[in-house]
């Protein structure tokens, strides 16, 4: 695609990558073929060939309008359109680009900025989430539908293994505490250090580290999530040299982490550093399966469950780190019959907190995910992401959970 950046935006970084990522594009139309939104609405700006044109025309200096703001916030960087691309088109890293200089260009309502400010504020402080979350599960029968499909139900967390019986494994992987998951389901980070401790590994935390900032990120706030970035590496550090993987347990947050290095290239005090992070990151859906599958060969008396499955493999997973397939034979290892899903690169419209920002768009695409995730009567729904568990569970009687909380109770 030929390009022309205006002056303000030539031979700065983010000019240089994005005419870099424009001039791959060759306007074939196969993005459109696998954009959730653009089969929703079938508005050619409502997907990624139209978004590109529209962040190419801004970039070259035409100001940007509030439809433009419009159209790039129904993205839902479920990044399908990057698997989809024959070119290799960076699409994701290219919005990025043109969401932070439309925001720059365009001021939003009142509404949206004391939206968008709230989830900013809230989602990422734990010492906010987690209380309002508690208080939230203890009122949910009487909170407004609305209100309580974003609580859900409290989840016990269970037994955790002793400091003292931790101490004992020799190997040790890094886990992200997080935001919002500790808060919203305990039970993924507790099932995931009892099956690392039944691997004979341990999950170590570090103080200091807490959100990943794709909260911050995906709502244009740049600095904050570069500031929650810096604040991970700098508690990561001194443990990360003596650990096997910084280990994820969901995928928006994984991804997010991958991204440091890329995030933080043009930073001279934290780029090397950014780099290491991200190539010791690990989503537990790539990393764990392959321990689990050997254990289970040393076990061969693991008892095999006569279930039937399906997995429903996030968008940040499947997409935004190219992870398919290893979580699934897994699941067949343990001997699970797992059903085919239709559409099942298809997002389910959780995407962080595009749930709340675009509610009715997430809400017909959640519709359509269950209808094809509960066409073959399972018995559960596995997922790999905290978004997308909450955000499905609340359209379905159907338990949802992380597939290593089932894991977790297998074993």
């Amino acid at each position: 695609m030929e390009t022309h950046l205006a002056s303000w935006m030539k031979s700065t970084p983010d000019g240089e990558l994005a005419e870099s990522i424009l001039r791959r594009c060759v306007h074939c139309g196969f993005c459109t073929a696998t954009c959730p939104t653009y089969q929703l609405l079938g508005d050619e700006l409502d997907g990624p060939r139209g978004r590109i044109y529209l962040i190419k025309q801004v970039l070259e200096g035409e100001t940007a309008s509030r439809a433009t703001q419009s159209h790039l916030d129904r993205c839902l960087t479920c990044r399908n359109c990057e698997s989809t691309c024959p070119s290799g088109v960076a699409y994701g890293q290219l919005l990025d680009v043109g969401r932070k200089i439309v925001e720059q260009q365009v001021s939003r309502p009142l509404s949206q900025r004391l939206l968008r400010g709230l989830l900013r504020e809230t989602l990422t402080r734990s010492w906010l989430f987690t209380p309002a979350m508690k208080l939230g599960q203890q009122l949910r029968s009487i909170l407004p539908s609305a209100l309580r499909a974003k609580v859900p139900a409290k989840r016990a967390a269970g037994l955790l293994p002793t400091a003292l019986q931790l101490s004992e494994h020799r190997r040790q992987v890094m886990m992200l505490v997080g935001c919002v998951q500790p808060a919203m389901m305990p039970s993924i980070d507790a099932a995931t250090i009892r099956v690392l401790h039944k691997l004979g590994i341990r999950g170590a935390t570090a103080q200091g580290a807490g959100c990943c900032g794709a909260i911050r990120h995906h709502l244009s706030d740049e600095s904050g999530a570069l500031a929650q970035a810096r604040s991970n590496i700098d508690a990561w550090w001194p443990q990360l040299e003596r650990s096997e993987a910084l280990l994820i347990n969901a995928s928006g947050c994984s991804v997010m982490v991958k991204e440091y290095g890329h995030l933080l290239r043009n930073d001279p005090a934290y780029a090397e550093r950014a780099l290491t992070v991200s190539e010791k990151t690990r989503d537990i859906s790539a990393w764990l399966p392959a321990e689990l599958q050997a254990f289970i060969q040393r076990q061969p008396s693991t008892t095999k469950v006569q279930q039937s499955l399906v997995f429903h493999p996030p968008c940040t997973l499947q997409h935004g780190q190219q992870v398919r397939g290893q979580v699934e034979s897994l699941l067949q290892a343990f001997g699970a019959r797992l059903m085919p899903v239709q559409d099942a690169h298809l997002c389910c419209g959780s995407a962080g907190t595009y749930s709340i920002t675009q509610a009715d768009l997430s809400l017909a695409l959640r519709e359509r995910k269950l209808q094809h995730l509960q066409a073959a009567s399972p018995d559960v729904i596995l997922s790999a992401n905290i978004g997308c568990i909450s955000h499905l569970q609340a359209g379905t009687e159907l338990p949802v959970r992380h597939w290593i909380e089932w894991v977790d109770a297998q074993l």
